[in-house]
């Protein structure tokens, strides 16, 4: 798998505050720490994304405590790390510049949030010509309001992404399925 990278997206501190709302699949953390241990073991390309928000009262600001790693998906030595400003990873970032030098061509995404960093990233992504994986029970998201004022569900959205995802963008499959071709 020396074609391959593990992306994690966004497995930030700052997303463990409640003023997010509601979210779904709180095990994607767990999950998402087991690819990373899969992957650190068998040499697929590890690399880590955060992001550095514009807003000023948002946790995920440098300079805030929310914007460290996640306990269980945080880097080690050697792996890569780049900061981004938007939702996709690959925008200001150098990261189809790394992983074409690495000769990556196929991505399994994990991280939050689902309708945003990792949708973009994943749809950027293919369009770039690599071959992307989504990790459905790897990612999360939050509940929203809609532009009508209704409220919709972290599970809604979170389906809602990796349908539109799925066939056209990026391939979606569960933790363990990615593990058996690990």
């Amino acid at each position: 798998m020396t074609d391959s990278a593990l992306l994690l997206i966004d497995l930030q501190v700052g997303f463990d505050e409640r003023s997010w709302g509601e979210r779904n699949n709180p095990n994607c953390e767990t999950n998402a720490a087991r690819m990373l241990a899969a992957a650190r073991a068998s040499g697929v390309e590890v690399i880590h994304i955060r992001h550095h928000s514009r807003e000023p009262q948002s946790p995920l600001r440098r300079e805030k405590p929310g914007f460290g790693w996640k306990p269980e998906t945080a880097p080690r030595g050697g792996e890569r790390r780049f900061v981004k400003r938007v939702n996709s990873a690959f925008i200001g970032t150098g990261l189809a510049a790394v992983l074409d030098a690495a000769g990556i061509t196929e991505l399994a995404i994990v991280g939050l949030t689902t309708d945003h960093c990792v949708s973009t990233t994943a749809r950027m992504a293919e369009n770039l010509g690599y071959a992307v994986t989504v990790i459905a029970d790897a990612t999360a998201t939050f509940e929203r309001v809609s532009p009508w004022g209704d409220r919709v569900s972290a599970e809604a959205l979170h389906d809602g992404a990796l349908t539109s995802l799925a066939g056209e963008f990026a391939t979606v499959i569960e933790t363990d399925a990615w593990l058996e071709a690990v």
